[in-house]
């Protein structure tokens, strides 16, 4: 089977990709989606705050989705539900795997990566303790109690201030079970300033900052949790531990990346992202290749999901059209402050560039920087900087120009520092 191009993931991401693609003129698509029905983690997603940046109205989870599978069924774009890819060369052959068709290759001019990520589980965090039923990741009870219409529990200890687990505190309460506290490791939240208010602050549940489970207790069910305050060094402080009754522990630890096959493929993948490094329109090393959404890096908001695949879309139309880029890589590094930026390095400097970042820590009053070698290019001043949100700043066209040497740095300046 031979096809222009191939999206691998049917989330937001993909199907952005996929209509952005066919928009510019190619016909030839094919999205490849291991689960029954597109539409990734939205699908279980109930709760509304979707779609304002993207549709200018507030979406459930599952609207967004269906939004874009709409667009896909009325441009024709094939989409094979039920089938799961196990292999990516760096030629652009895609072997996949279905029901219908046993183990199948496909021959791609592009390859657009759009898998998404999966939630951090409970070996990686190597909390001593008895394995006792009532441990779950917040994505799997939020599949339980969306989609099955299982309770996991009654009483509830977070772990993890991620957005998943905010919003799962509010879900869990709002169906009887009482949220006894949110534990975050760090001295600050990992989601949404607007998660908290919502999912937390107005619901009384208490966020415990510098704090985290240090054992867990129970023969066949979960029965209680020590949390224990952590220092600097994030390690236990003695005499600080507390026992809390539970009987289910939720885990919001973080998301990774899904980059077995752009591995397989061959591509290096970034300690700080665990994605792939891009250009400005989401190609990666590998030519004919690119990637977008939570594949490349974990966004907070799926709006900015279906922008970045928008450019992996355009990116993989102009490159299966054959239409040539020239000029010299201008590579864009993270400087003080500042955790990762994508993309890692701009080629067409005749546009303007949208450049995502996120910072290292909470930072009030002060100023994004972007530098070359010699000089300032730009510089904004902000109020509040915190990792759980994404920033980003947009370079214009006269700036990339005027950029000397290879290499952009962006940068924090705080103010009386």
């Amino acid at each position: 089977m031979k096809k222009q191009l191939v999206i691998i993931g049917g989330g937001p991401a993909g199907m952005a990709a996929a209509v952005a693609v066919r928009d510019h003129g190619i016909e030839d698509i094919l999205i490849l989606e291991r689960a029954a029905h597109p539409g990734g983690i939205l699908r279980q997603c109930i709760h509304s705050g979707f779609g304002l940046h993207k549709f200018k109205e507030e979406l459930t989870g599952p609207e967004y989705a269906w939004k874009y599978e709409q667009m896909i069924a009325e441009r024709g774009i094939e989409l094979m539900t039920g089938t799961m890819v196990i292999g990516l060369t760096q030629e652009k052959v895609v072997t996949a795997v279905n029901p219908a068709l046993g183990v199948f290759t496909v021959e791609a001019q592009a390859v657009i990566l759009a898998m998404g990520c999966r939630e951090r589980p409970r070996g990686a965090l190597n909390i001593p303790g008895t394995r006792p039923a009532g441990i779950l990741t917040a994505g799997t009870a939020q599949k339980f109690v969306n989609i099955d219409g299982y309770l996991p529990g009654k009483r509830v200890v977070i772990l993890g201030s991620g957005d998943i687990g905010l919003i799962m505190a509010r879900r869990m309460t709002l169906e009887g079970a009482k949220v006894e506290m949110v534990c975050e490791l760090l001295p600050y939240s990992g989601g949404l300033a607007r998660n908290i208010e919502q999912c937390l602050n107005d619901f009384g549940i208490p966020l415990l900052l510098s704090h985290t489970v240090t054992e867990i207790h129970g023969d066949r069910n979960l029965q209680t949790v020590t949390v224990s305050q952590v220092n600097t060094n994030r390690k236990p402080i003695p005499g600080t531990e507390r026992l809390v009754e539970c009987d289910t522990l939720l885990l919001s630890v973080g998301l990774i990346p899904e980059n077995e096959l752009t591995a397989m493929a061959g591509l290096t993948l970034e300690s700080t992202t665990g994605g792939t490094a891009v250009d400005e329109r989401r190609e990666t090393a590998i030519p004919g290749i690119f990637a977008c959404g939570n594949v490349l890096h974990v966004h907070d908001l799926v709006d900015f999901v279906s922008d970045e695949a928008e450019l992996a879309g355009h990116g993989a139309a102009a490159y299966i059209q054959g239409k040539a880029r020239k000029g010299r890589p201008l590579i864009v590094a993270a400087g003080t402050g500042v955790r990762y930026t994508v993309p890692r390095h701009v080629i067409e400097r005749s546009k303007p560039v949208k450049i995502y970042f996120r910072v290292t820590d909470v930072f009030r009053d002060a100023s994004v920087v972007v530098r070359d070698s010699r000089a300032v290019l730009f510089s904004q001043k902000k109020s509040r900087l915190a990792p759980g949100e994404m920033e980003s700043v947009t370079l214009a066209p006269e700036l990339l120009k005027r950029a000397s040497g290879d290499i952009l740095t962006v940068m924090l300046e705080v103010q009386n520092a």
